[in-house]
């Protein structure tokens, strides 16, 4: 058997205009992690997707322990023993987690057995879910772990994992890491793709660069260091992260924008997650939520933004709230629409008379030059752009159109160091114009480099701790705090 575990040989994919790859290869060899590194759009996702059988490529040639394989579906890739994670859910939510990981295996479906599976399975990699759990019940974190266990119960030998760790705590993502690692140490061999430069550096054996759809640099990680890799990845381009400012809003710094006076909320299924939250944010301020998973941080986020209601208590916001989703796929974009229907949706609950798609056109091409979108032109689909450079859109669309509040969840999610930097700039531009600004990250570091204040949540509830790092985190797990 080769030593080579997969091979893709000069592969080019194009999507109309769009070239999303031109020439790239990627060699991963047994017993090893590959790190896949590149700028948002770089075609890290559509080489990984080709590998996997998803797409099939224009050109170039795929090789599975030396043996020359053409993938038609997932299921000819799966049958080779590679399984992919993805950065975007490929969940059904109307069925349960356990459905859902049994979904496309063979034999009649045995309850009692896959769920005695798939506990088993938690325990081993630290990744706990509930069999029994519908999937659209489930906060994203909850869904990544799905996925996670679900490419990890097939006969898995090349496990292609496509920014998994983004909707995780730093205690998962280091369990996973190390689950990939466990993986490698048996002969297998784990595919990373990364905007992390750290996790690439710390869990990688070799590590590949894509830029702009080509390889530029493939090398072992400790021959590598942050700054060689970033300069491969920008090749001495660098967009400039110094945005074009939010248009200035004349209000009062001190006046209040969002507030919640005794509000609660009870699910569906008459779980109570939020538990007489009082909360308010001023004009010209970013206020912070850190929370672990599931402790009412999803729901606080939505009634902020106007997109649930509460069962009890008083809610006074704007008519419009930007809302930046941490799922863009399921909450913000269309995928088969074009960039312009895409932007034109904001506020379609609340617009009346004929669209004039003259100036959304216009409004288009102004976020696609000045967020740094990757993409040919406004009536380009949705669909056919890298996760990062949709998320640039998202961001665009919704700061530029609420103009006095902005709620985000996760807007880092899925974009490299220097996007993440832009957006950054743009949420600061957006408080120093005088909008509310709400933001929640998994990474509480990104929370406390943009947060004035900072509230937790915890069981349904919001305090707010010192700035301290020990303090919030100790508030996060519902500790006393000094």
């Amino acid at each position: 058997m080769s030593d080579v575990a997969l091979e893709l040989a000069s592969i080019t994919k194009r999507f109309g205009r769009l070239t999303a790859l031109d020439g790239a290869s990627l060699q991963a060899m047994r017993g090893t992690v590959h790190a896949l590194l590149g700028e948002n759009g770089a075609g890290k996702t559509t080489l990984m997707r080709i590998a996997f059988g998803m797409l099939r490529p224009d050109s170039g040639s795929i090789a599975v322990d030396g043996t020359g394989r053409s993938f038609a579906s997932p299921a000819d890739a799966i049958a080779v023993g590679i399984g992919m994670v993805h950065q975007h859910f490929t969940l059904v939510p109307a069925m349960t987690v356990a459905e859902n990981i049994a979904l496309g295996g063979r034999g009649s479906f045995r309850p009692a057995k896959i769920r005695d599976a798939i506990l088993a399975l938690s325990e081993r990699t630290g990744l706990a879910v509930d069999p029994s759990a519908r999937i659209e019940d489930l906060p994203a974190g909850a869904q990544q772990r799905v996925e996670i266990l679900k490419a990890l119960s097939r006969d898995t030998r090349i496990l292609i994992l496509d920014e998994p760790t983004a909707v995780l705590t730093p205690t998962e993502s280091r369990e996973l890491l190390q689950k990939a690692r466990e993986l490698v140490s048996n002969g297998g061999t784990a595919i990373l793709i990364t905007h992390k430069l750290r996790d690439a550096l710390e869990f990688a054996d070799d590590i590949t660069v894509l830029r702009r759809g080509s390889t530029v640099w493939s090398g072992r990680a400790s021959e590598a260091t942050e700054e060689t890799l970033v300069a491969a990845m920008l090749g001495g381009e660098r967009t400039s992260t110094e945005m074009q400012p939010v248009t200035a809003i004349a209000t009062n710094r001190n006046a209040t924008v969002l507030s919640l006076e005794n509000v609660s909320v009870r699910d569906d299924a008459g779980v109570e997650r939020l538990r007489y939250v009082t909360l308010s944010v001023h004009a010209g301020e970013i206020v912070g939520i850190a929370a672990v998973e599931g402790n009412g941080q999803r729901e606080l986020l939505r009634v902020l933004a106007g997109r649930m209601r509460v069962t009890s208590g008083d809610v006074r916001i704007p008519a419009v709230v930007g809302f930046i989703p941490e799922d863009r796929h399921r909450d913000a974009l269309i995928q088969d629409f074009s960039l312009r229907d895409n932007v034109a949706l904001l506020g379609a609950s609340t617009r009346r008379g004929v669209m004039g798609w003259a100036a959304i056109g216009r409004q288009t091409r102004e976020l696609i030059r000045d967020y740094d979108v990757r993409a040919p032109d406004e009536l380009t689909r949705a669909r056919s752009l890298s996760g990062g450079n949709q998320q640039k859109l998202v961001v665009g669309r919704e700061i530029e159109g609420s103009q006095t509040a902005l709620v985000a969840e996760n807007p880092s999610r899925g974009l490299d160091v220097q996007a993440t930097a832009a957006v950054h700039a743009r949420i600061l531009a957006a408080r120093d114009a005088g909008m509310a600004v709400v933001i929640y990250s998994s990474d509480l570091d990104e929370v406390l480099a943009l947060a004035e204040r900072v509230v937790v949540v915890h069981a349904g509830k919001v305090t707010e701790p010192s700035r301290e790092y020990e303090s919030i985190g100790r508030a996060m797990l519902g500790l006393p705090v000094s």
